[in-house]
Order: C-alpha cells, then structure tokens, then sequence
C-alpha cells in the first residue's frame, strides 16, 4: 500500500515509552469504595471508560503499596483475556489502576496516545490475530508491542486526534443528553404510577390531595385503578427461531440478542434471510417503529426502541417484541418495560438450568397495576415528545458514528489528510 511521504511503518514497541503490566498484582481483597479497578468488562472498545459500572474497588494502602504502575489520563487500556480480547480504550482522568487481564501503553515523543487508540481501534484484527489461547483467548504482551502500524509524524497524529475526538464528543454530548432525558421519564413514571402522585380530575397530585386508596392483590392502588393481565395493555411476539443454515450475504436483516446494545440496536452487525423467507412464511415477524424489543435470554431485558433507520428489520429468537394495545401509550411501555418490577418479574419466572430464559407463556402470567386510560393518555401527552426527542438524538448518535466509522479508515492510511497537511 503507498503511504504519504513522511508516513512510515513502525512498531508499537518503538512509539511506546512504559507498558503498565500490573497482572499477578491481584489483592486479598477488594473494598466496597474506593479506587476503581479497571477490568476486561469496562474495556469494550469504545474511547470512554464508565467508571460507574466498575465492579471491583481498592483502598488507598493498596493502591500506594501494592500496585506497581499507575495508569494516568489517555493511557491506551488494552484486554488481553477473555472474549473481548483486543478491546481498546483510553484510561480515565480520575485515579483509577488495571490488573489481571489488561495492559496499558503509554507513547514515547514518537507518538500520541489518542492517536494510538483510534489507530489500534481501526487495527483490532491485528490484535486478535495474536490470540495463542487454547481454552479462551489471550494475547502476550510481547507480540502486541511488535505489531506494526502506519504512523504520521507526530504534528499530523494530533491533528488525526484531534478531528476523531471532536467526533466522539459530540456522540457523548448526545447521550448525556439521552442519559437526562432517560432520568426525567423514569422520575415522571415513579411519582405517578408508583408513588401515585398523578394529576388527578383537578390537577393536583393525587396523593398529596387525600385521594381515596384501595387495596388490591398487589398493593394499595388508587380508587378506580385495577388490577389486570399484561396482556391487557401490551401486545407482544416472540421471534420465529431462524437458523444459521438460512443465513444470507444479503437479504432482509433480523434482530438477535447481541444487537441490543447501550439502549439502541446495532443495525451494522445484523444477519440477513433471504427476501423470499423474509416475505413469505416470516412476514408476519417484521418489526414496525416505536416497537420495544427485549431480550428474553441470557442478561434478561436489555431493550430497544425500533427506529426507522432499522427498517426493514425482523424478529429472530430470543428477543420478544412488544406494542401497547391501545396503540398510543409508547411512553408508558418504555417505561413499565425498565421498571424495576417488570425485572423482578422476568427474573423471578425465568427458567433454565445453563442460562435463563423467558417467554410468551411467562408474559401471560405477568399481573400488574393498570391505571385509568384517561390517566395514560395524559402521561402519553406528556412523556411521548420525550421519547420522540431521545430517539432523535439516537439517530443523530448512528449518524456520526457513521461518519467517524468511514472517516477513521481514511485518516489512518492517509487517503484524506487533515487540513494544513501536505498529501
């Protein structure tokens, strides 16, 4: 492949200036706060580390007598066990250390770790063509430091980073925004339909008006609500089971488990059936906007809103589709379908000796608390526009991830060059 002039291939050993290896330096114990401990779990190949889903934590004797290096800001964080192996992503401003199956790199004034990480991103299959694992994967420490990459000089590695990193913190920008938006819905949904401080026939809130309680199967409810079968208010179906046999290159796509990630679907990653099939005995199966489909094996509930870029999009096992009944209350679906007694309900039915699983004739069996529909309707009009704006956004995410995703391959091989640079 020809390079641009200046551009060189070098290995990762020659740019690398301290390799954090702190594997082995495993503590007696962990703590219940304290120092986060980054493992091969926070480490999925995305830039940004979320420190609130650590596991594991140290206290500060450990961490000033035990550890050996220290990973600090934008340190490149690789796993090198375990079915993410090859995952990349930059260590966090705040104090944090890796162990066990990880290793974090750290460039020499050869090169720029942001630049690095995007590199190394690009470039995964290249680490995980490392693997010398037998029972599960892993990759040594000393073939990952000779892996060659292309590499600018160093002016043009920043200038790189810089325009991939404005990139993605847009995409962040946009789900802290979600993440906002997510908080007020599920707030709204807790006061009215589990605190019951709803706006009643005066438009105050019900409890906080003396309105009359009554007690029901499940708990105390508001006078005119009533206990009543899920399949009352949802709609829902489970996906045909579509084997690998009827697998196509191209096709209608369909969803599975493993699409369903960070609330949104990764369309990218989808199979595909043949149009045939699709359109035949499966054409009862397509999947329409506003559907929510959840995951009904393995980590049970994880949840997707259908959007309109998925389209045309199918169900497959696994995963159960659901629509509200009335054909209005989305909101209130979202919401009830992340509820933590929805969760509890799944978890408690499921069944399975390997992995847990649920389905339809679980969902039948499912009794909740149904409010008034006037008092849907007004939580609709209220929560629905929220939703809009948080599938808007979600669709703006995709969008630049796609823009980043063909952009990145460009910039790493010098077919675009950022401006100011010489081709």
């Amino acid at each position: 492949m020809t390079i641009p002039q200046k551009w060189k291939t070098t290995a990762l050993k020659d740019i690398v200036n301290i390799v954090i290896d702190n594997r082995g330096r495993n503590p007696e114990y962990y703590v219940q706060q304290g120092i986060p401990v980054i493992d091969n779990v926070l480490i999925k190949g995305e830039r940004k580390i979320e420190l609130d889903k650590t596991r594991r934590f140290i206290d500060e004797n450990t961490y000033s007598s035990f550890i050996r290096k220290y990973n600090q800001e934008n340190d490149v964080l690789i796993t090198l066990v375990g079915n993410g192996y090859g995952n990349v992503a930059l260590s966090p401003k705040a104090k944090s250390i890796i162990m066990q199956n990880t290793v974090g790199l750290r460039c020499n004034d050869l090169g720029d770790n942001i630049f690095l990480f995007y590199n190394l991103s690009l470039n995964k299959r290249s680490l995980t063509d490392l693997n010398i694992g037998a029972a599960q994967p892993s990759i040594k420490v000393g073939d990952l430091l000779d892996v060659e990459l292309i590499l600018p000089p160093l002016p043009e590695q920043r200038a790189i980073a810089v325009v991939l990193s404005s990139l993605d913190d847009k995409i962040e920008l946009l789900r802290e925004q979600n993440k906002t938006l997510e908080s007020t819905t599920q707030a709204i949904f807790k006061e009215w339909f589990v605190n019951f401080n709803f706006p009643d026939k005066d438009s105050k809130p019900h409890k906080a008006n003396g309105g009359k309680m009554i007690d029901s199967e499940l708990s105390e409810i508001p006078e005119r609500w009533r206990v009543g079968k899920l399949t009352e208010v949802f709609d829902f179906m489970e996906g045909p089971g579509i084997r690998n046999w009827q697998y196509t290159d191209a096709g209608r796509k369909f969803m599975n488990i493993r699409l369903i990630q960070n609330g949104d679907i990764d369309i990218k990653n989808a199979n595909h059936i043949s149009i045939e099939e699709a359109e035949g005995a499966y054409r009862h199966f397509h999947l329409q906007e506003k559907d929510m489909v959840v995951s009904t094996s393995g980590t049970l509930g994880r949840s997707a809103i259908v959007r309109k870029e998925h389209l045309p999009l199918m169900l497959n096992t696994s995963v159960i589709r659901f629509r509200p009944i009335d054909g209005f209350s989305y909101g209130f679906m979202y919401q009830f379908l992340n509820s933590p007694f929805f969760q509890n309900e799944l978890e408690s039915m499921a069944s399975g000796s390997v992995q847990l699983n649920f389905g339809p004739t679980h969902l039948k069996q499912i009794v909740m608390i149904i409010p008034p529909k006037n008092l849907l309707s007004k939580f609709s009009l209220a929560i629905n526009p929220l939703y809009e704006k948080m599938i808007f956004i979600l669709s703006q995410i995709e969008a630049l991830s796609t823009f980043r995703d063909t952009l990145l391959p460009e910039l790493m091989k010098g077919g675009i060059r950022v401006k100011g640079f010489k081709k």
